[in-house]
């Protein structure tokens, strides 16, 4: 399948169509975890799907350390293939693999030792600990998966091609569908057998995606004379350390938000479990969009496009926040019904605590957009420390004032402190660039 190259041809039209495979890629992902949510709710009741929600913020953390080092390594690899520095981007593969892949057997080990440590700092209630430490016991064994996906992905994204990661999902999401039916509905193995599912489909599609790569696209594959590990070394830490560190930091923020949620108890956690759902598919294809904004402008930045890239930013921001005004109104509209697609009509109080949620926090998606395009752009110009910097921002507001508040003002503070947070990121992203940052720098 060919490649995009992002320097070249209309602005608008070129992000877009390397963007909507990223986008529809993402949304079969989410099928991994929303086949888990929907049969795990419908089928094994209220504390099954809290212990699944709640496994899922602490998976998503930790999976955030690898994704983020990828996302940094992709970074690198798209300014080399933009500056068509064919070692430099080989050896950068090299380099980022054997240091990535390491840390990822590293972490996978960890946290099969750590697993009731972390359970314990999440404040799980007694009635929900025992269905969400079976259920992590199984997920656990795809973290190296998600390394192997994510790592692959992010190579054949920086060259400009988003597509082959979209067909690998495709597939793999339809037999994790298939694999959660038989497990929880036919073999009754409950919330062991969701997770079984879901890594298995994992390991279909990360050790798919390497395969593919090495054997379609041998100009990628590192020569002897690349493996020098010390020429890139500096270059793949800094940036893919810093991207991991954004990423972390943001989902650190979240499972801390996630423990504060569970000291209200499980009518509380389940109607976050899937107002969560809710919000990775509404605000996940500008998400998408500013990871493939960022690959715009990292291959344009190598490339030395400058015009392209003052462009690409302001067709970015009117693209991004267009969107998301429109699925803000379609969530705020459509709260209930979206509940009820994880949640029996009949449990109208945990009904009731996901739509206040979702007309709170939804409603200003708008925000979130905005950051990721903020994210994307300082990435690719090779200052992710910037990124970092909103992330702390953003997150130590949000758990800042939940923390403070609800204890006073009740679970809505925890809601309202999710979009604070993101508007004051936003500020600072912008006012910095304003006065800080030119793309041509």
């Amino acid at each position: 399948m060919a490649q995009l190259d992002l320097t070249r041809g209309s602005i608008t039209g070129t992000m877009l169509r390397f963007a909507l495979p990223m986008i529809a890629g993402n949304l079969l992902q989410q099928m991994y975890n929303v086949a888990d949510t929907f049969i795990v709710g419908r089928f094994l009741g209220p504390d099954a799907l809290a212990a699944v929600g709640s496994s899922y913020t602490l998976m998503t953390f930790l999976t955030s350390i690898l994704l983020g080092l990828c996302m940094g390594s992709g970074a690198v690899f798209s300014n080399k293939f933009g500056a068509q520095d064919a070692p430099g981007l080989r050896a950068s593969v090299y380099t980022s693999f054997v240091l990535i892949g390491a840390l990822a057997l590293a972490l996978n080990g960890a946290v099969f030792l750590l697993i009731d440590p972390m359970m314990t700092l999440m404040n799980v209630p007694a009635e929900v600990y025992g269905l969400m430490r079976e259920y992590l016991w199984v997920i656990f064994f795809g973290v190296a998966a998600t390394f192997l996906y994510n790592y692959f992905a992010s190579l054949l994204r920086a060259v400009g091609n988003s597509t082959v990661p979209l067909v690998f999902l495709g597939v793999c999401s339809v037999l994790n569908v298939v694999l959660d039916v038989a497990a929880v509905l036919l073999l009754d193995w409950g919330v062991a057998g969701a997770a079984a599912a879901t890594v298995l489909s994992r390991w279909v599609s990360g050790l798919g995606l390497a395969a593919y790569t090495l054997v379609k696209l041998p100009q990628l594959r590192p020569t002897r004379a690349d493996r020098r590990m010390r020429g890139q070394a500096g270059e793949i830490v800094r940036t893919s350390l810093l991207t991991c560190m954004q990423q972390s930091v943001m989902n650190f923020g979240i499972l801390m938000v996630q423990g504060l949620v569970n000291r209200f108890g499980p009518a509380v956690m389940a109607a976050f479990a899937a107002g969560v759902k809710i919000d990775s598919f509404a605000y996940m294809p500008v998400q998408d969009f500013g990871n493939a904004f960022s690959t715009f402008i990292a291959q344009n930045y190598g490339a030395g496009e400058k015009g392209r890239i003052r462009q690409g930013i302001r067709s970015a921001a009117a693209l991004a926040v267009g969107f998301s005004l429109a699925v803000s109104a379609v969530v705020w509209v459509f709260a209930r019904p979206l509940l009820c697609i994880f949640i029996d009509p009949a449990e109208t109080e945990i009904l009731r605590i996901g739509v206040q949620y979702l007309r709170i926090e939804g409603a200003f998606y708008c925000g979130i957009g905005g950051l990721f395009l903020l994210y994307g752009l300082y990435r690719a110009i090779r200052r992710p420390g910037m990124s970092l910097v909103l992330t702390v921002v953003s997150l130590g507001t949000r758990v800042g004032l939940a923390y403070a508040l609800a204890p006073v003002v009740g679970v809505t503070a925890i809601w309202w402190a999710i979009p604070i947070g993101w508007a004051l990121a936003d500020a600072v992203g912008v006012l910095y660039y304003r006065l800080r940052v030119s793309p041509t720098d």
